[in-house]
């Protein structure tokens, strides 16, 4: 299965008796799957129906559908409110009679709100159901055009994770190599400090300061974090190598490398590995923003 990305767009047109259907589709990041239609009114009984084929395709992210009906000349008229005409004339002719206003024009009417209305042609019942049918195939092309953006967006992301994993890889097998670990270099920083310690005062134990100094050396020890950092590793790979819906259980193995890289940073006992560990954070913050664009 491919990764997806959670984010796209997509647009599909129809074209029917009662006029064009033009449909859009905007999918952006969300924890959960939130979707929000704005329909014509008339066609709000096709929401539940709009859910179901959405829920078949899609299981996360924001995403808006906009229906715009662009109606064929002959599908609507105007009508005059014959009743209102005639109050508006009545009440003007009185004012002109007054002497207070002059006579009403053609164009003066025609802004007056509600004087002429749209009156909207009637669909039997075989044309409504044939309207309907096209609108929701106009729905299913729109929603077939933006899974294929996401999945094309998601094999972007997936060659952008898989490259953060590699330099995570990398990274974590510098630290594992990197000489300020050698038995014989902690050795030696745990011998220069007792020395300078004991030097400094005649009170101190020299054997209770090396006790502390072998504690000192197993609680700095990285070899545990490595090896989980390895194992997070060999599970994204895999996650990605398998797509579909991968997003959350990515984004839980981000924060699981964050944690392993903070590890390495309190444990670190030398620049050189410090150094590492930060250049560990940077790129397991990339992967993890990355990550929450995956579906």
């Amino acid at each position: 299965m491919a990764v997806r990305s959670m984010t796209g767009f997509a647009r599909a047109e129809v074209e029917t008796d009662a006029g064009a259907f033009v449909w859009e589709l905007r999918a952006v990041n969300g924890k959960s799957l939130d979707v929000r239609y704005r329909l014509p009114q008339g066609l709000e009984h096709l929401e539940g129906e709009l859910k179901r084929r959405v829920a078949a395709t899609v299981t996360r992210g924001n995403l808006q559908a906009n229906l715009q009906w662009r109606r064929e000349p002959g599908v609507a008229r105007l009508v005059v409110n014959e009743e209102m005409l005639a109050r508006v004339l009545a009440m003007s002719g009185k004012l002109v009679a007054d002497g207070h206003a002059a006579p009403p024009t053609a164009d003066g009417l025609l802004a007056i709100k509600g004087l002429i209305d749209v009156a909207e042609q009637t669909l039997d019942e075989t044309g409504a159901e044939a309207r309907d049918r096209a609108v929701v195939a106009g729905f299913e092309e729109a929603l077939s055009r933006l899974e294929a953006v996401r999945r094309e967006e998601g094999a972007a992301l997936a060659s952008v994770l898989s490259a953060r994993l590699a330099e995570i890889a990398d990274l974590a097998e510098r630290a594992d190599r990197d000489p300020a670990r050698t038995t014989e270099a902690i050795r030696r920083r745990l011998k220069e400090q007792v020395e300078a310690l004991i030097g400094a005062s005649e009170d101190l134990d020299a054997g209770r300061l090396h006790q502390e100094a072998a504690l000192m050396a197993a609680k700095a020890d990285i070899r545990e974090e490595i090896d989980r950092l390895r194992a997070h590793l060999a599970a994204a790979e895999a996650l990605l190598s398998a797509g579909g819906v991968i997003g959350r259980r990515l984004d839980f193995l981000s924060q699981e490398f964050h944690r392993e890289s903070n590890t390495i940073c309190s444990k670190s006992n030398a620049a050189t590995l410090t150094a590492i560990g930060l250049d560990l954070k940077v790129v397991v913050d990339q992967f993890r923003e990355q990550v929450q664009n995956i579906e």
